[in-house]
C-alpha cells in the first residue's frame, strides 16, 4: 500500500538516493539548489510517498522570500522512483504539499518546472516575470501558484533563502569523537 506521509530522519538515505537516480548530480547545479542550500525545509512540508518500507517519492517546500520582501514557499525537488512513475504518486506529493501549505497559512508557492506538469496544479509564469533565480534558469519554467489571491500581486526582483540554517556540526565535537572510536581499547579515556 502506498502512503504520502511527512519526511522522517529515517528517510534521508533513501530520499537522497532517489533524488540522485532521478536527477543525477546536475541537481547540485540548478540554481532552485543555491535556495537550498544550507537550509531546513520549512517546518511541516517535507512528504515522502513510501510502498511498505521503501521511499518511492518525494516533495518539499522551503522558505523563501521574493525580492520585494514577500514570503513564499519553494516547491521541490519533486521526485518519483522510475519503476513508479505514471501512477499518478507526483501530482499526489503536490497536492499534499499545496494542501498543507495552505492550511499553514502560506500564501504562495514559486518552482522551477514542466509548464506542462504544473499547470494542472494551478502555477503559472502569470505573475512570476518580474522575479529572478540566483543563477542561470529557463524564465517560461519559473512558475508561481497563490494560495491566497493577491499574494503574488508586485512579486518583483530576486527570490532569496529565507529559512531555517541546517546546523553545522561541531568539528572540534566529530574530530575527538573518532579519535576515541579508532583510540586502541586500553587508551580510551575513562572520564565520565
Amino acid at each position: 500500500m502506498i502512503q504520502i506521509r511527512h519526511e522522517r530522519l529515517s528517510d534521508i538515505d533513501a530520499r537522497e538516493a532517489l533524488l540522485d537516480n532521478a536527477f543525477g548530480e546536475s541537481r547540485y547545479r540548478k540554481s532552485s539548489e543555491r535556495l537550498r542550500e544550507d537550509r531546513l525545509p520549512a517546518e511541516g512540508l517535507s512528504f515522502i510517498a513510501s510502498e511498505g518500507r521503501r521511499v518511492i517519492g518525494t516533495a518539499r517546500l522551503w522558505d523563501i522570500a521574493l525580492g520585494n520582501g514577500q514570503k513564499a514557499l519553494l516547491l521541490g525537488p519533486v521526485a518519483v522512483a522510475e519503476d513508479c512513475r505514471s501512477r499518478g504518486l507526483g501530482g499526489a506529493l503536490v497536492r499534499r504539499a499545496i494542501q498543507t501549505a495552505r492550511k499553514l497559512g502560506f500564501g504562495a508557492v514559486i518552482l522551477v518546472g514542466d509548464p506542462e506538469f504544473y499547470n494542472r496544479f494551478g502555477f503559472s509564469g502569470e505573475k512570476t516575470g518580474a522575479l529572478w533565480m540566483p543563477g542561470p534558469f529557463e524564465r517560461h519554467r519559473l512558475l508561481g501558484r497563490e494560495l491566497t489571491a493577491g499574494s503574488l500581486d508586485g512579486a518583483r526582483g530576486m527570490i532569496a533563502p529565507a529559512g531555517r540554517l541546517e546546523p553545522t556540526p561541531d568539528l572540534a565535537a566529530l574530530v575527538a569523537q573518532a579519535s576515541r572510536a579508532h583510540a586502541p581499547r586500553g587508551h580510551r579515556s575513562r572520564a565520565a
